[in-house]
């Protein structure tokens, strides 16, 4: 139950027991009791102020039993109000907006950065592997109750997640989640319509962020990349594929997993830009010795060439020279690449 039915059922319970205690006075009290006294005496008797006995209850035993209940019942439900305001207070009106505002200045801080719109089913995997992997991003959910639930569900795994409640397909949502600093956007909204809207508002104010969708439907699949996204992702085509290599190369699925859920290190295959004025250009992959300055494994060089296709030489010889805007895959701990892409980038 949510703070504010909490207190609303409280109150219910008080103004209930109130009511049920003025009824009970005019009933059992006779003419010699009026409206206002009655209402006194409720008010003096279940708050446990204790006054004195406004209606007199000494030549009335039924009155008498009656205002005992009276008294029992109003000081537990008194109590039991107390803590609830006082819970109420500490939980929205102190506790929320001071997290809130805290986190919202975490934000405006960040740049270069992930959104991540919706924590379903898929979109909160994809919060899971960008916190393994140190990627900075925020999320963008309708409902704080979802986030959580995520993380008492999955304790420890959401520590550090920034977010944003609110409708994603909003833009003043998106901009609350520094849509205009980030670099990437994955809207995982359960409607694919929803995400269809998410991909063309970004997409006609930000004509150079990548967007990547989720999307159940190969019509709406077609519909998104129309709108501007780089590209869409089916969940049901991703386990069929999934489903097909756990028969054809299990054992290849088993290394790929033991990757993804080993503890001592977030072992990844991953990607690091070669820009210009970068100290890695011009220098040959056994001059960088990636193995043994970052212990990592380089797969691939994908290198651009004006006017063609990106060349991507997969097993690259240790002659072979970076060039600018050329682009590293490597395999290995998701530290040890951050520490590459500072290198990379002229980072002190």
């Amino acid at each position: 139950m949510t703070p504010h039915k909490r207190l609303l059922f409280a109150g219910a319970i008080f103004f209930g027991l109130i009511a049920f205690s003025v009824v009970g006075y005019l009933a059992l009290g006779g003419r010699a009791v009026n409206f206002l006294q009655a209402l006194y005496m409720a008010v003096i008797t279940v708050s446990g102020v204790g006054y004195g006995e406004i209606v007199d209850t000494a030549g009335n035993p039924a009155l008498r039993i009656f205002n005992m209940f009276i008294v029992v019942f109003g000081v537990a439900t008194t109590v039991y109000v107390f803590s609830v305001v006082t819970a109420f207070i500490v939980e929205v009106e102190i506790a929320n907006p001071f997290w809130r505002r805290r986190m919202q200045n975490r934000i405006n801080e960040i740049t270069g950065h992930i959104i991540v719109c919706g924590l379903g089913d898929t979109g909160r995997h994809a919060a899971q592997e960008l916190l393994k992997t140190e990627t900075e991003f925020v999320a963008i959910e309708s409902s704080e109750e979802k986030i959580k639930r995520l993380k008492e569900t999955h304790p420890g795994a959401y520590d550090g997640l920034l977010y944003v409640i609110g409708d994603a397909t909003e833009e003043d949502v998106l901009e609350k989640a520094g849509l205009s600093r980030a670099k990437g956007l994955i809207t995982a909204l359960p409607q694919d319509k929803d995400n269809l809207v998410v991909t063309v508002v970004v997409r006609q104010r930000y004509p150079n962020l990548r967007i990547i969708a989720r999307s159940a439907s190969r019509r709406f699949a077609e519909r998104i990349l129309r709108a501007g996204a780089n590209s869409t992702v089916s969940p049901s085509h991703i386990g069929g594929l999934r489903m097909a290599s756990e028969i054809i190369r299990p054992n290849v699925v088993g290394f790929l997993d033991l990757m993804l859920k080993e503890q001592s290190k977030t072992l990844r295959v991953e990607e690091v830009e070669v820009r210009a004025k970068s100290p890695w250009a011009g220098k040959s992959l056994r001059e960088l010795d990636l193995h043994g300055r970052y212990n990592l494994l380089p797969l691939a060089l994908k290198e651009s060439t004006t006017g063609k296709e990106p060349k991507l030489e997969v097993n690259p010889h240790d002659h072979t020279i970076i060039q600018v805007n050329a682009v590293v895959i490597v395999m290995g701990d998701a530290k040890d690449v951050l520490q590459a892409r500072s290198d990379a980038a002229g980072a002190a």
